[in-house]
């Protein structure tokens, strides 16, 4: 008998809606630090590039860069539930988002 040792994945559902948009962009391994496996993961609900004034959409996966840029899904518009991303964003990223994503509250 072969013994895997296996990982789960938490990734909680942050879609508030079936319906979305999203385009292929290249994710960035700057400014991501390493986790204790030596892998750099950039998760699922990051606002992309940045938390701020420049921000362009969502990532739906978690994309690992730790052999460099790599290619990840950025949904740039829908609904969202602002409660489940793993940071809340700014009041600036919320305004660049502003027409295209929709922020919802959990109830």
């Amino acid at each position: 008998m072969v013994y895997v040792k296996r990982t789960s994945v938490s990734q909680p559902n942050f879609l508030a809606s079936q319906k979305y948009v999203s385009f292929t962009y290249q994710i960035s391994d700057s400014g991501v630090t390493a986790d204790s496996k030596g892998r750099k993961i950039v998760p699922a609900g990051t606002v992309w590039p940045a938390n701020d004034a420049t921000a362009v959409g969502i990532l739906l996966n978690d994309i690992d860069v730790t052999s460099g840029p790599q290619p990840g899904a950025v949904m740039v518009e829908g609904w969202v539930l602002q409660a489940r991303l793993p940071v809340v964003p700014v009041a600036a990223a919320i305004t660049a988002l502003a027409g295209k994503i929709k922020f919802k509250t959990v109830v």
